[in-house]
């Protein structure tokens, strides 16, 4: 039976986070709903749990920022800022470029984590919660989080 991510050993889950494989209506970049989602919690409640909190506006969503050429302040506020989804989405179409590169940001994401020190991180972070057999089926970085949060299972 394969293993499961032992409970608190990556920190907090948050269920509530779209996976990072589900596209933007407005763009088609995935995992721009999850920054998005991130943005909206901690306007609700102050702050991220820890676990998610040191890589808010770092790690995938300052990559995806990067390749929109943004600052992930700027997605941030314009979250904030918005009254609605419609709202937000011409905030977020004004600030990104006209040509967000869909494919290839959505091909660089589901490949991140693909090269030999990222498959050592996956390994690494596998490992210490508690699935180290897992390596093999847990590919990228969005699997992790998917797998973390409970959508592989």
């Amino acid at each position: 039976m394969p293993s499961k991510p032992i409970p608190g050993s990556s920190g907090e889950v948050l269920t509530c986070l779209p996976s990072p494989y589900v596209p933007h209506a407005a763009t088609g970049l995935l995992y721009l709903p999850r920054f998005i989602a991130k943005c909206r919690y901690v306007k609700t409640h102050g702050a991220l749990p820890a676990s998610y909190a040191k890589n808010y506006k770092r790690g995938l969503d300052r990559f995806l920022s990067l390749h929109l050429g943004v600052d992930p302040a700027a997605v941030e506020k314009a979250v904030h800022e918005s009254v609605d989804d419609a709202e937000l989405d011409r905030r977020l179409l004004e600030i990104f470029p006209k040509d967000v590169r869909a494919a290839k940001w959505n091909r660089d994401i589901v490949q991140k984590g693909m090269t030999q020190a990222g498959q050592e991180f996956l390994l690494e972070a596998l490992t210490k919660m508690g699935c180290a057999d897992r390596a093999g089926e847990i590919r990228s970085v969005p699997d992790l989080i998917d797998f973390d949060e409970g959508r592989i299972e």
